[in-house]
């Protein structure tokens, strides 16, 4: 399988949860991807596990909501950037870039200091992708 390149930032959407032309940053530095949700709900739902969250995918428009549910794959304690542990949801969705697309696990945060709603980590990247830092969105959105 050919690798994708990539740059420090693109185009993502995550069918499974509604949201198409996320920007999102990517993070090599960071293990797990992560997620800005807001009015995060754990609940039961056939008798598993499932969370209710919001998400903003447009940066400049935040009156703009989405609401989502997801199975709750999994609950972690992460060490974020400013290395706080904190204990976040994990769910399991598709990734969507250009024309390629692979499940992924996403840990559901605030990240309401943060410039982008969506990290891509290396576990999302494994040897899928090459990442060109010095570039910015390589891949091709009208393909997405």
């Amino acid at each position: 399988m050919s690798r994708l390149l990539i740059g420090n930032l693109e185009l993502c959407s995550l069918p499974d949860l509604g949201i198409s032309d996320l920007e999102v940053r990517i993070d090599t530095g960071a293990k797990t991807s992560s997620l800005h949700v807001d009015n995060l709900v754990r609940l039961q739902k056939h008798g598993r596990p499932y969370v209710q969250f919001d998400l903003h995918p447009d940066v400049y428009d935040l009156a703009h909501t989405v609401s989502c549910e997801a199975p709750l794959h999994d609950s972690r304690r992460i060490k974020s950037s400013n290395g706080e542990a904190e204990q976040r949801c994990v769910i399991k969705t598709m990734f969507v870039i250009g024309n390629e697309q692979w499940p992924i696990e996403i840990t559901l945060t605030n990240r309401q200091d943060m410039s982008y709603l969506m990290l891509l980590g290396r576990e999302a990247m494994a040897d899928r992708v090459y990442v060109d830092p010095s570039s910015t969105f390589l891949i091709d959105s009208e393909s997405n």
